[in-house]
């Protein structure tokens, strides 16, 4: 309860700052905008406020010192003039919301509630598909970082700064200080943050698209994107022409059994499809695979929109087209200011997030500077005004943080072209314009024709768009060459919006024709079935993640030892000790260690070393500050652990109770 009130506090001072500053700006828009800004200071001001306290208890107490001055110096600042109220126009939106992003947000509160560590009957710990492989990470972030001095350190990896963006995760971890379950602290965050990405989105594309139906079109084509790998489960469906794990979406025969592959194989859903090399499917569904297992993902986009909403309120005049010349240009000074501020908070929250704004911000300031006449010089300055907040707000994270983590790795920026169909330059798999084509699908092929148009506002939403996509398409930013694809949903978000306008277009273009409707249908099913398909897949995935034993194992430690105390344990994924406790170890997963820039396999070999040699190597025990050794299937199938010794040389202070997992004290 502590934690929802104390939650209620931000978003209401959140609300109040946007009124006290933005009161022309739309009543339904104002409430969203709000909503993400009381996050964003959530995210924020404890942080800040755990420099001088750690980030504890007494730090989000003290945090609502600065909350309360902000608000109040927002107040003085205010602008004067009557808010926008309550009409017609919000009556429609909101409407909207409830057909559109309410669904959305009932699919995403399950699959947070089912991807979660979810409880199960014999006291295990499950989670969905897209979340078996990086829930840990944010698991042991959150979890790690309870009373952490700051800047704080991997917990996987004591003694390389955490550079990886921590807020979305160390917001989670707020939850738990206020006295919630580490269950709770992940699932209720990410269904609040889910529901403000929905219905953020849908308020922008109303706000950009000609008409009601553009903008829940482009909602619909954004959130269930899936592209036309569903045309492999069909094809050659009375045959079976491939295997397991090779040609796997047609290794059966008949449509009964091609959906069953896709429904309980894994990865075998038309979008982001295992085979790489197969079926060359690399588009994934930006609920199944992004917002619900990337957590930094969904914080990013809940912070990035409102930046998208406000920068597009000061370039296009209301009701008007995007910068249009005129003889008195004016911006307004708090949005300009706001907005700054709001972009320069996003590097810690998700970095790949910052940089598409900023290429997007390139791409309208030099549309906006080619459109804006004698007016070239207030564009200038307004753009500066912007930039050059955002740019001093960030600079210190960048370089505290996301510089640091690229130094140290030569796998950070280098040129790639066509993204991952040329995977490690290798050459292409297919041809150029098909690999968008089959997996973006029919929006790509719409997008194109719909720019050969002469449309000002498509042009320049295009403007911003394809700035991403050229740097996407030509810098590969981080050691994962698919990781690209944070930038290029970015880049999706704005061309959904041309790509559902031109489809309201065609339909009515198409007026007096007696199967328009018949060619909508069939159009719809195109762009929506393999999403389907998708979200069918994840809604009924399971896995367990932490058995029994490792629950009982994660009770104990928390209940029995430091709160900061170092463990030695093999590299797994899957651990207990960082994800469920936070409880620091010598070394984590190549899996993200590998893709942060670092190094693991010096102590990967010193942990092996150890297991083999307990006694003789205690060395590496006193040389990381070990405080327990934890022994469990993990350790006993990857190294060579010599139990007796363990048991000759130190304290046994746990044995789970199918003796499954070990714990020994180092005195």
């Amino acid at each position: 309860m502590g934690a929802i009130v104390y939650l209620f506090a931000f978003l209401f001072s959140g609300c109040m700052i946007i009124r006290f500053l933005l009161p022309r700006v739309t009543f339904t828009a104002r409430i969203w905008l709000g909503l993400c800004l009381g996050i964003l200071l959530m995210m924020w001001l404890p942080f800040l406020m755990g420099f001088a306290f750690t980030f504890s208890l007494t730090a989000h107490l003290l945090a609502l010192l600065p909350l309360a001055a902000l608000t109040g110096g927002c107040y003085l600042l205010r602008d004067k003039r009557s808010a926008k109220g309550w009409d017609e126009n919000e009556k429609r939106l909101c409407i909207t919301l409830l057909c559109i992003a309410l669904p959305l947000t009932v699919i995403g509160a399950y699959l947070q509630h089912t991807h979660n560590i979810r409880p199960a009957a014999d006291g295990s710990l499950h989670v969905g598909q897209s979340t078996y492989g990086d829930l840990n990470l944010h698991l042991g972030i959150i979890t790690s970082m309870r009373n952490a001095a700051l800047p704080a350190d991997y917990s996987i990896f004591p003694g390389a700064l955490l550079s990886y963006p921590f807020l979305m995760d160390s917001f989670s971890t707020s939850f738990m200080l206020l006295g919630t379950s580490l269950r709770f602290s992940v699932v209720f965050p990410g269904t609040l943050m889910m529901a403000l990405t929905f219905s953020g989105y849908i308020i922008l594309a109303r706000r950009m698209a000609d008409t009601k139906a553009g903008a829940v079109l482009a909602a619909l084509l954004f959130f269930l994107n899936g592209g036309l790998g569903f045309l492999y489960v069909f094809d050659m469906v009375g045959v079976s022409t491939g295997m397991y794990g090779d040609g796997q979406l047609q290794s059966m025969a008949g449509f009964a059994g091609r959906i069953r592959n896709v429904l309980e194989g894994w990865y075998q859903a038309p979008t982001n499809h295992a085979e790489f090399t197969t079926y060359n499917l690399r588009w994934s569904n930006v609920i199944c695979d992004m917002m619900i297992p990337q957590r930094t993902i969904l914080g990013g986009w809940c912070q990035l929109l409102p930046c998208m909403y406000l920068m597009y309120d000061l370039l296009c005049p209301e009701n008007g087209l995007p910068c249009q010349r005129s003889n008195d240009r004016r911006y307004d000074l708090r949005m300009l200011v706001l907005l700054g501020i709001w972009a320069g908070a996003m590097p810690l929250l998700h970095t790949h997030s910052f940089l598409a704004l900023g290429l997007m911000s390139a791409g309208f300031m030099l549309y906006d500077l080619c459109h804006s006449g004698k007016d070239w010089k207030i564009a200038l300055c307004s753009w500066m005004i912007y930039s050059v907040i955002a740019v001093c707000l960030a600079t210190p994270q960048l370089f505290t943080w996301t510089f640091r983590q690229a130094a140290g790795s030569d796998s950070f920026l280098s040129l790639h072209f066509n993204w991952v169909n040329n995977s490690y330059s290798q050459g292409l798999r297919d041809g150029y314009l098909w690999f968008y084509v089959k997996n973006v699908g029919l929006p790509f092929i719409l997008l194109l024709l719909a720019l050969l148009e002469k449309n000002a506002k498509r042009r320049f939403l295009a403007s911003g768009a394809f700035m991403i996509f050229l740097a996407a398409e030509l810098i590969q930013f981080q050691p994962n060459e698919y990781d690209n694809n944070k930038l290029f949903y970015v880049w999706y978000m704005l061309c959904a919006v041309i790509a559902g306008d031109y489809m309201t277009d065609l339909y009515h273009r198409l007026k007096g024709l007696r199967a328009r409707n018949v060619i909508a249908v069939l159009t719809l099913f195109v762009c929506f079935a393999s999403a389907a398909l998708t979200i069918a897949r994840e809604w009924v995935s399971d896995y367990q993640s932490f058995s029994a034993q490792d629950v009982e194992a994660a009770q104990f430690i928390e209940e029995n030892t430091e709160e900061h105390a170092m463990f030695m344990t093999w590299t797994q994924h899957i651990n207990p000790v960082s994800a469920l406790t936070g409880r620091k170890i010598v070394c984590g997963p190549a899996l993200w260690l590998s893709f942060h820039g670092l190094d693991i396999s010096q102590r990967t070999l010193e942990i092996s070393q150890f297991y083999a040699d307990p006694i003789g190597r205690k060395d590496i025990l006193d040389q990381y500050g070990v405080d327990y050794i934890f022994v469990s299937s993990y350790e006993r199938s990857n190294c060579q652990v010599n139990t007796f010794a363990l048991d000759t040389a130190y304290e046994k202070i746990f044995e789970s109770s199918r003796g499954d997992i070990s714990i020994y004290a180092v005195e």
